[in-house]
Parts: C-alpha cells; structure tokens; sequence
C-alpha cells in the first residue's frame, strides 16, 4: 500500500455508523426543548420548553420522517437512521445561529430584525446542506435532490407562515382560512414580527445556496468525470454507505472502473491415506482489497469456509491494481480453486525444505511430487505488496529447473507501515524484482534435483481472543508442520496485513529454539478485514510481540502433536475477474486525497462569498 493509497483507507475514520433513527429523534427534542427555554420569555418554563419543541423540533421530526420515504420515491436510497442524523445536525445549526444572533442582539446596537436575518440565512443553510448531503449519499440530479433536501427548510417556513400571522397581510381568506393557516394569537411575541418579505428573503437566498451547492459540485467533480469517467458523488455515496451502513454501493462504484484480467488459482491440497482432506493451500494471484468486507477484502476467511481440510490462505504476489471490484468476484475464485481441486493427482513423496537467497530476497520451498511450495520474503529489509508482473515471472523462473507447477506466496512479512521513504513494492524492473527471481531459479533447481522421501504433515488453529482492531482477521493462527526425512519446518499463516519490523525475524527464532522445528516461516493473509477503520493496522502493531510468540508457539505445539502420514497434490486453473486495473488504485487514491485536502479550503471560499452576497442581499432588502 502507497502513501497515497493509505491515505485514502484512512479516511474511512471521518466516518461513522449513524445512530438509530429515534435516538436521534429524541436529542433533537430535548435541544429543542433547551433552545425554547433559553428563546422565549412566558410565565412558565415548561411553555417555553414546549415552545421549543414545537417551532424547533417539529421541523427536525417531519424531515427525519419524511425524507426517506420522498427520498425513494424520487429513485433515492437514505435510510431512516442518515435521514434523522441529519435533520438532527441541521437542527444544532440553527439553534447555534439563532443563539449567536440573539446575544449580539442583545449585546450591541442591533435589533430583533437581525435575529430574524439570522433565522432567514440558517433556514437556507440547512437546506443547501442538505442538499449536499442527499446528492453526496443519494442522488445524481440536483433536481430530483431539491424535494427531500427542502422538507426541513419547508416545514420550518410554514409554521412561522401560520403562526405569525402572515396571511393576514393579504386581507384574504374567511374562517377556514383563520383558524387553519393564520394562529399568530397563539404564537409567542417573537416571531409575531415575521412578515412577507421574510419568506421572500428565504426564497432568494435558497436559490442563492442551490446555485452555489451546484457550482461546487461542478468544480469538484471535472477532475474525476476527465480522468477515470465517473462522478465523485458516486463514490462519496458509495464510500459512506460502506463505512456507515454497510452498504455494497462502493462496489458499484468500483465496478465502473474495472478491468477484466487473467489470474492463475493455485491449489495445494493434503489429505490422509484415507482420502480426507487435512489441509488446503489455495493462492489466487488478486490483492484481498480494498478494504473491509469490499472487493476481495475478506477473500481468505470465503476461501476457509469453502475448505473441507484446514484452509491456508496466504498472501499472493499482486498489488492493489489486483484488487477485485467486487465480492461477487470471489465466487468465479472459488470455483476455480473448485476445478483445480478436481484435477489433483496426490503423491506421498516430498522433499526437504530448502532456502534460497539473493540480495535481500529469500525464498522458503519445498517440493510435493514434482511441484513446490515457495514463500518470499525481504526479511528484515521493509516489504509490501510484490507486482502481478514479478510474480509471474518468479513462478516461471522457479519451474525453470524442471519443476512442473509452483505455488509462489508473498510471506507479507515484515514493513514499516506507511512510514519512511522506502514502501518497499516490488515493482518490475527493480533491484528487488531480480534479486526474488534469481533466488527463485536457485530454489526451484535445487528443489527439483532433491531426494524425495515419505511426507507427513500435522496443522492446527486458534482464533484468538484477538480482533480486527488488534490486527488479527477471524482465521487468527494457522499453523502447517511438514515431517519429511527427518526435518520438520513449520508455516505459520496469521490472519493480518504484513508484520511490525522485526516481528517475523522474533517468531521464527522462538519456534526453531522452543520447539523440536528446523525451519520455520511466518506469513500473513495480507486481509482487509483489519483495515476498516486503520489504514495501517499490522500485525505487532496493538499485540504485544511476546504475547504473539507465545499463542503461535502453542498453536506449533497442537501441529506436531497432529504430525501423520499424508498425500499431497498441487494443480492450477485459471480465473477471468474484473479488477481495478493497471494504475486505477493510485488514481482513485490521488483524486480522492486531493478532494479531501483542497475541497475543504474550495468549500471555504464558497461559504464566504455566499455569506457576502446573502448580506448585501438582506442589507438591500
């Protein structure tokens, strides 16, 4: 992952699941309620509270109510709890606005007509946000947003409508007209003063607000509509349904800017003599992203489920380019893996493992039959994702020697974060591309001229008590020990994105000098479970290395005491998904940092020059 690609993960903590829609409903009621006892001035401080309750909250509960349901009836999707939250934060505004206003009323030369102004300019507010917000999470036309967007502005202007008296100004009406639509003798004095040209004011003003709501769209949104083809709002609506609802809006979105691509699936299965499975390997050559549950961040725990032996899903050497648009892509892996499984031809023979180097790449492999395990890893130097590109040349290098299949992992082992200079991609053409594809042509020789000898092979797992937020996935601790003459290596899997500096180099020290191990390598899932909410969340990060070395150390201890004869076989099928594509990932990620780090200050200049223009406006008027 990029700086730049972290930095858009790390926007998913702006935001937050809403509240329930009557939990929202009820603070709305009770600040309205505080606002009518610190605005109106009556006998009784419980007339005041319900006064409040009555001119401020009664609006705020018609918009929570109704603008789901006119929402979807104009092709929307808002949801009860967004809907409330956000009458809610309108409701704070004005009663914030109306507060100021009030105490410079009192405070300085200005009149009650101010305040009034004040009203005037928050009741347009509240409309042009929302307005902002049911385009960002809801609609593409402005047009068809104007409707729920206003209900809350609306309802407002028809109570002071009613109960100021305002339609007695127009000598029209008789009774009917009267008791239903004129109540000023039932108002409080304040807003008795509220005449025709308020609601004039209002109306301008709101045109005013759409205009500039529409003008800032416009401006934010040339960038993406001329390099990736789609709109902002699409992904603003798709990125905040995710993170707030959980919603799969984002892979609509991601679905628009995907690519179809080939990708091999690799199948490593094990099954005793009695033909039941023990344990799976499946490697499909995607990136389990973006993040969370999207795409295919949540690949390996789909690919465990599907296992009937023990599942071991490790990281493969691909990159964020590779990351699948959907989670219905999974399934066309799946069945992949389904076809390769059905091909397996098993043998008992395998090899010891073995270790290659080459500048600061070093392969772990061994041979089953004719074809091989290998895991890379640049340990202690800093790594992250290995390019689709260096992947496939490695895997032919490694077959090379004479080996006829390979299942090539990228151990995800050991990287600082998104920290330093140095991300640590290995990207083609580079130093580390070719010190990795030398190193696996040495394996892959060496692997092919070994001895084979009878293959026994124990696993074991432990959820663990940790979670996501500890930066361990639901597969926590995976652990796969191979007996072949003599040796035994252990592979430990650990459901997480990459490992602390370090971390690995400590794990593997612990198992070969705690235990009766030879060999040992420590790989993560690389899964996006654990980066929901943190952008960089791995493993050592929140658990403490110690803590760590131990729960894998007894999780080692369960495998060899599994240790049994076995069969291995290996096969691979190939995939056509759609993925972002070449450069997509980094593009979405500049376009959407940039909107955050300028439309901030672009949003500040709207808001004063419309605040400017609403003055001169109201000092004409």
């Amino acid at each position: 992952m990029s700086n730049t690609q972290g930095d858009l993960a790390s926007l998913s903590r702006f935001i937050f699941r809403a509240p329930s829609w009557y939990s929202s409903i009820a603070f709305a009621l009770l600040i309205a309620a505080f606002a009518g006892i610190a605005a109106f001035d009556s006998r009784f401080v419980l007339e005041d509270a319900w006064e409040g309750v009555f001119y401020i909250g009664v609006p705020t509960v018609v918009a929570s109510l109704l603008t789901p349901p006119v929402d979807r009836l104009f092709g929307g999707q808002l949801t009860p709890n967004r809907a409330s939250l956000l009458a809610l934060t309108c409701e704070l505004v004005v009663v914030v606005v109306l507060t100021t206003a009030g105490a410079l009323a009192v405070l300085t030369p200005l009149s009650q007509t101010f305040v009034f102004d004040a009203l005037i300019a928050a009741l347009a507010s509240i409309f042009a946000l929302r307005l902002l917000v049911v385009m960002a999470v809801s609609h593409d036309s402005l047009v068809t947003a104007i409707v729920p967007a206003s209900i809350q502005t609306v309802a407002a202007a028809v109570l002071l409508f009613v109960y100021s008296g305002t339609l007695r100004l127009f000598e029209v009406g008789g009774t009917l007209t009267d008791v239903y639509l004129s109540r000023a003798n039932q108002a409080p004095a304040e807003i008795t003063v509220v005449g025709p040209e308020t609601f004039v004011l209002l109306a301008v003003t709101c045109v005013l607000y759409v205009g500039s709501v529409y003008l800032f769209l416009v401006v934010i949104d040339r960038p993406w509509r001329s390099s990736l083809g789609v709109s902002v709002l699409d992904f603003l609506r798709g990125f905040v349904g995710h993170i707030a609802e959980g919603t799969d809006e984002l892979e609509e979105f991601f679905e628009q800017l995907g690519e179809e691509a080939v990708v091999p699936v690799t199948v490593l299965a094990f099954r005793e003599p009695g033909g039941i499975e023990k344990a799976r390997f499946v490697l499909p050559m995607i990136h389990p992203g973006p993040m969370g549950e999207i795409g295919g961040g949540n690949l390996p725990e789909r690919v465990a489920k599907d296992a009937d032996g023990l599942a071991f899903p490790p990281h493969a050497t691909a990159g964020h380019d590779f990351n699948l648009v959907t989670a219905r892509e999974v399934e066309t892996i799946i069945d992949a893996a389904d076809r390769a499984l059905d091909r397996l031809e098993y043998t008992s023979d395998a090899t010891r493992s073995y270790r290659a180097s080459h500048g600061e790449a070093t392969l772990i492999g061994q041979a089953f039959g004719e074809d091989a395990f290998m895991a890379a890893t640049y340990a202690p130097a800093f790594a992250d994702d290995v390019e689709y590109a260096v992947g496939l040349s490695t895997r032919a290098e490694a077959r090379s020697g004479g080996l006829e299949d390979v299942l090539l992992a990228d151990a995800h082992n050991c990287n600082n974060g998104l920290d330093g200079g140095d991300l640590g991609h290995v990207t083609p053409g580079s130093k580390r591309s070719f010190d990795m594809i030398q190193a696996a042509g040495d394996l892959g020789t060496a692997l092919a001229d070994a001895e084979r000898h009878p293959l026994r092979l124990g696993v074991a797992w432990d959820r663990t008590d940790w979670t996501a937020t500890d930066g361990i996935g639901p597969l926590g601790i995976r652990v796969a020990v191979t007996e072949v003459d003599g040796q035994r290596t252990a592979y430990v899997l650990v459901d997480g994105n990459n490992m602390e500096p370090g971390l690995r180099d400590r794990l593997v020290s612990h198992l070969t000098s705690a235990l009766p191990v030879d060999d040992a390598e420590a790989l993560t899932t690389d899964t996006h479970i654990v980066n929901t909410v943190e952008a960089v969340n791995q493993v050592g990060t929140a658990i403490d290395a110690e803590s760590l070395c131990d729960a894998v150390e007894a999780v080692t201890r369960e495998a060899l005491d599994d240790v049994e004869p076995v069969e291995a076989g290996m096969a691979t099928e190939r995939a056509e998904v759609t993925v972002f594509g070449n450069d997509r990932t980094e593009t979405l990620a500049s376009h959407a940092n940039a909107m955050m780090s300028m439309g901030g200050a672009l949003a500040a200049v709207f808001i004063l020059a419309v605040t400017a223009i609403s003055g001169l406006i109201f000092f004409l008027a």
